[in-house]
């Protein structure tokens, strides 16, 4: 029976539990015993593809806003020409093309075949970050109908809500990037 979430409703998620299963020594992927770190490894390059989506949801919220704030009038002109405004836009471009250079700095360091996982967790961390808040403030400029599901604001901001959460919380990111900066914690 799948979730019932309140976003990625074009991924189905459901749970698997198997017991008792037999897997020959011929369908094991790699030796007895190294599955879970096989497993880890497997999150840096899912990393670098939540970060990609992340920023994709921000430049689609982001091109919903300005298409807004461009056609929206106040006072007898666009709303787009309100300094405010416009500062909210350039932060929400600046912050999506930052990201954008993050993960693809990541992903060239994957494609040349060498360590990455440091650069992975930054991207994913500061790209879904930057989702968050580049949704949140398209629904804040689109005001009310950014509220309601008659615009896509709302469901840009959450779907950027679960990129947070997926393939490790931005808390792990956190304790990723430190472990690689300063080692291993000691007791």
């Amino acid at each position: 029976m799948p979730e019932k979430k309140m976003g990625m409703k074009g991924s189905p998620t459901a749970q698997v539990h198997l017991d008792g299963v037999r897997v020959s020594d011929a369908r094991r992927i790699g030796e007895e015993g190294q599955g879970f770190a096989i497993a880890l490894s497997a999150l840096d390059g899912g990393r670098l593809g939540i970060a990609a989506c992340a920023i994709g949801v921000a430049q689609a919220a982001l091109d919903e806003a300005l298409g807004y704030a461009t056609e929206r009038r106040q006072f007898g002109r666009p709303i787009a020409d309100f300094q405010g405004l416009r500062f909210m836009l350039a932060d929400m471009a600046t912050q999506i093309e930052a990201g954008r250079a993050l993960y693809l700095a990541a992903a060239r360091l994957r494609d040349a075949g060498r360590p990455f996982a440091k650069q992975a967790a930054m991207a994913k961390l500061h790209c879904t970050d930057t989702a968050m808040r580049v949704t949140t403030d398209a629904v804040q400029i689109l005001g009310g109908y950014g509220y309601t599901a008659d615009f896509p604001a709302e469901r840009y901001m959450r779907e950027a809500k679960v990129l947070q959460i997926v393939e490790g919380t931005n808390q792990i990111q956190r304790m990723v990037i430190a472990r690689h900066l300063a080692g291993p914690e000691t007791r």
